[in-house]
């Protein structure tokens, strides 16, 4: 509780309240996230949350902006040095699946509607920055390849493709368990799938 509360007076509860906030998400889901349970979390009063987030839709929202940020922090760091369009396609999605896995509660809003203030500038803005280093190496792939497809379609397929190996990661898990099967290194399977769609996108080239 020291500790805890050592960090709001230095300025940093709203930092512990996401902390909390994530802790309460991975163990009970959002629907029984409640504000009163994020503040016990954090050791402070049942009032502090709705003052810095105001509701619980404030909080989430602020959780799934800073989850876009750390996202294209991630992607930055894991693209440093490398050149080739098709190699930081696949980099970029495994570390995509990979920030999947170590953030689950981040990525349990940041990709609803429902639960978050989807008109807030804030996260408009994350979500856009993260989105534009997608963008920007899809661009220079369909450039480099001479490809005849729209930047936008090709980027849509290609989020579509990780987002979807993300959301089936348990039940893929699943599955070859039941059929006495190892489970594919989803990395690897990144991987596997840019390189096939790489080459369905040349069969378009000018």
């Amino acid at each position: 509780m020291s500790t805890r509360t050592d960090r709001y007076h230095h300025g940093n509860l709203p930092h512990a309240l996401r902390a909390a906030a994530r802790e309460v998400i991975e163990e009970r889901g959002l629907g029984d996230f409640s504000l009163r349970e994020v503040a016990r979390r954090a050791g402070v009063s049942h009032t502090a949350p709705a003052h810095h987030f105001g509701d619980v839709q404030g909080l989430l929202t602020s959780l799934a902006t800073e989850g876009f940020n750390s996202l294209a922090e991630a992607m930055e760091h894991a693209l440093e040095g490398i050149t080739d369009p098709v190699e930081r396609l696949a980099v970029m999605g495994g570390t995509y699946v990979e920030f999947a896995e170590t953030h689950p509660a981040d990525c349990d809003v940041m990709f609803r509607v429902d639960v978050v203030d989807s008109t807030d500038a804030e996260l408009a803005h994350a979500g856009l920055c993260a989105h534009a280093i997608l963008v920007d190496t899809v661009r220079e792939l369909i450039e480099s390849e001479r490809i005849d497809v729209d930047v936008d379609t090709v980027t849509s397929l290609c989020w579509s493709m990780v987002q979807g190996l993300v959301v089936l990661g348990p039940k893929l898990e699943l599955t070859c368990s039941v059929q006495g099967v190892p489970t594919p290194d989803r990395t690897e399977l990144v991987r596997q799938f840019t390189d096939l769609l790489v080459n369905g996108l040349r069969s378009h080239r000018r």
